[in-house]
């Protein structure tokens, strides 16, 4: 039974997961270990709290409801639930052992996988999550520069360096704060004034690239992310590319190798072994071989299961369609929906590129709306689509998966215009609206 046959005939949509919930809440501060899959990131009373298993583009709830899923696990799940040959690596792993006292050949093999398909990577090290790597490359860019300072643009995670400037800074010491300096995307001479406020002080630039493109300069032809190494480079600080999100989505070797651009030093994580826990900093040999006393050292960092998850991930992208999938699945998707939203004249749109994209709904003002937002959430959920704040593709959802998805977004739409004509879109909302993140998605 789907939510919308439970709701129909007034059953309780989600007890499984509200009975998990109310026991988190008393065991788990914050009641979840990722912030961005918590409750009230979904429209609550309307979106399930827990899943239980996926296969394919497909996951089911505790509850026993099925959806297609679109968030997948915020990233990281690039060919899909339970995909037969990444799944079957690791059981295999599993039967001769997951870490070991000494080393294990998978941490050359896989390094020197990565070197040969991701244009930065003349030397690897791994980690267990993005922020492990996006702190360890602004570890070596300072101990390469002898600089401290900070040139940011987007989110890299949540270690103290990046966190205090986040609203979660509680617990850091503010000082930190002094150390970093934001700079606007697309928008050269911001990052330029930066290097002109603190002349020898600033380390590094490490930037992530949102579902814009960067923009060409017409005097040079060079685009956003090839200046921004540029003027990194002129100042005497390293170039950072945090990929964790662009990672063998944009292209096999990321980001940098759709846009032509070498970063000095690079992060990948998120799609890198569909789901596993694995991170890499990689770069140029000159910088990464600062890591052989910048101290990087983890328990869990030569762990065999995500090492063979990455293998054979990697391995799947190069031999197969993967990328070339995901692009025209998402092309299809994003322009089904959107050319249906402006036929009925709605300004809501998913944004970004076929890949990795985003909501977007906006109100009469033009501002972006959480609870226009949320109805539309909440229509699609009851539909059998689970959407949340990203917007991914993985190489198991089909055409049928995508004519379905279209299908339901734009019966939600009518909903929401019908919500929005109303002059009281809040009385559509049969639970609690999406709440406020401090991740910009753009």
């Amino acid at each position: 039974m789907n939510v919308a046959h439970k709701e129909e005939k007034k059953v309780s949509l989600f007890p499984a997961s509200d009975a998990l919930w109310e026991r988190a809440e008393a065991i788990i501060p914050a009641g979840t270990q990722t912030l961005s899959k918590g409750p009230n990131q979904f429209v609550m009373g309307v979106t399930p709290k827990y899943l239980k298993k996926g296969k394919g583009s497909h996951v089911w709830d505790v509850d026993g409801n099925e959806y297609i899923d679109y968030p997948l696990a915020l990233g990281p799940i690039l060919l899909g639930y339970d995909y037969a040959a990444v799944s079957e690596a690791v059981i295999n792993q599993v039967r001769e052992g997951t870490t070991f006292t000494l080393m294990h050949p998978l941490e050359v093999e896989v390094a020197e996988l990565l070197s040969t398909v991701i244009p930065s990577a003349e030397m690897v090290r791994f980690g267990k999550n993005g922020a492990d790597v996006t702190s360890a490359a602004v570890k070596v860019a300072r101990a390469a520069t002898g600089r401290d300072h900070i040139a940011y643009c987007g989110y890299h995670g949540c270690q103290d360096w990046y966190a205090v400037v986040t609203p979660r800074s509680k617990g850091i010491p503010a000082i930190l704060k002094d150390y970093m300096h934001a700079f606007e995307y697309n928008k050269i001479e911001s990052l330029e004034r930066l290097f002109a406020e603190n002349p020898g002080k600033i380390g590094c630039v490490i930037m992530e690239v949102p579902g814009t493109d960067p923009i060409i300069d017409i005097k040079t032809g060079k685009n956003f992310l090839q200046l921004a190494k540029e003027v990194a480079n002129k100042n005497g600080a390293l170039f950072v590319l945090d990929e964790i999100v662009t990672g063998f989505r944009y292209s096999l070797g990321g980001a940098q190798k759709y846009y032509s651009v070498v970063p000095d030093l690079a992060c990948f994580g998120k799609g890198m072994a569909n789901g596993f826990a694995i991170s890499a900093l990689v770069g140029k040999k000159e910088f990464m071989k600062e890591l052989n006393e910048v101290f990087f050292s983890m328990t869990y960092s030569g762990d065999t299961i995500g090492l063979a998850a990455a293998r054979a991930t990697i391995t799947e992208l190069i031999e197969k369609p993967v990328i070339k999938h995901i692009w025209d699945m998402g092309e299809v998707l994003h322009n089904g929906i959107n050319s249906f939203a402006e036929s009925i004249d709605l300004n809501f749109r998913i944004y970004g590129k076929p890949p990795r994209g985003g909501i977007s709904a906006r109100n009469a003002s033009g501002e972006e709306d959480l609870l226009l937002k949320s109805v539309f959430l909440q229509e699609t959920v009851k539909r059998g689509i689970l959407y949340g704040g990203p917007v991914f593709v993985s190489y198991s959802h089909t055409e049928k998966d995508i004519k379905k998805t279209i299908d339901a977004s734009c019966e939600a739409l009518k909903v929401l215009k019908k919500a929005i004509d109303s002059g009281d879109p809040a009385s559509f909302l049969e639970g609690e609206p999406v709440g406020v993140v401090f991740r910009q998605r753009n």
